[in-house]
């Protein structure tokens, strides 16, 4: 099983938890960004044994290689000097270390290879736990932006608001209803500005009566003296 898919399954089961539970989402960004960590803190030791059994492999394998050198100088030595047998037996040694060294290199093969794709996989791990640290800040701000406006919308759509609202329009109605009372005790009350403006306004009207009744008395003149005119004529 690789990296990620023993990781998916750690994370799916918590963020099923998660749900089932009502959790919010910065519990989730910081559960998994925990998990990410976790869980390369495991691969970088698993990597640590790994490259540390290779390490044992290639030093078992370059031992049987020297073996298998050693058997064939001794089997050469052996034919020296006639010793067939020894030389034989030198041979069935040999070939024994020298399987044994194959058996070795096939799996540091695997081993390598198992290695190489831990390794790739822990760099994608990195990377993606870097990603998931940028972005737990901005998925916070999201997280307690959208809890202060779902906030608001209940405050604003709960009944208190619509009750304190009432409450308000009926000190407006208490208020206008002040203003005109005291309005009713002025009606019929003439202040000092009023008595003075009818002053004025008087004295408009009698100079305005005056200038007529000099226009009018010129007319009624005028005829008068254009009889007076003829009868002398």
């Amino acid at each position: 099983m690789g990296i990620f898919s023993r990781f998916t399954d750690i994370i799916n089961s918590n963020i099923n938890s998660l749900l089932d539970k009502a959790e919010d989402p910065e519990k989730m960004v910081r559960l998994i960004i925990q998990e990410m960590e976790d869980t390369l803190v495991e691969v970088r030791s698993a990597s640590a044994k790994t490259i540390a059994n290779k390490k044992d492999v290639s030093n078992q394998i370059a031992r049987l290689n020297k073996e298998t050198a050693d058997w064939q100088a001794k089997a050469e030595l052996a034919l020296s000097k006639d010793r067939e047998d020894l030389a034989r037996a030198a041979l069935h040694e040999k070939q024994k270390t020298s399987e044994q060294a194959g058996a070795l290199e096939h799996e540091l093969g695997l081993i390598e290879a198992e290695l190489e794709k831990l390794q790739t996989e822990t760099g994608q791990l990195q990377e993606k736990l870097a990603d998931a640290k940028t972005r737990q800040k901005t998925i916070i701000m999201r997280q307690n932006t959208v809890s202060s406006r779902l906030e608001v919308k209940k405050r604003l759509d709960s009944s208190t608001v619509d009750a304190a609202m009432g409450r308000f329009e009926q000190f407006e109605r208490k208020i206008d209803d002040l203003e005109s009372q005291v309005e009713a005790y002025d009606i019929g009350k003439k202040t000092l500005k009023d008595e003075f403006a009818e002053l004025e306004a008087g004295g408009k009207i009698d100079n305005e009566l005056e200038a007529l009744k000099k226009q009018m008395q010129a007319k009624s003149t005028k005829p008068e003296a254009k009889a007076t005119k003829a009868k002398k004529a």
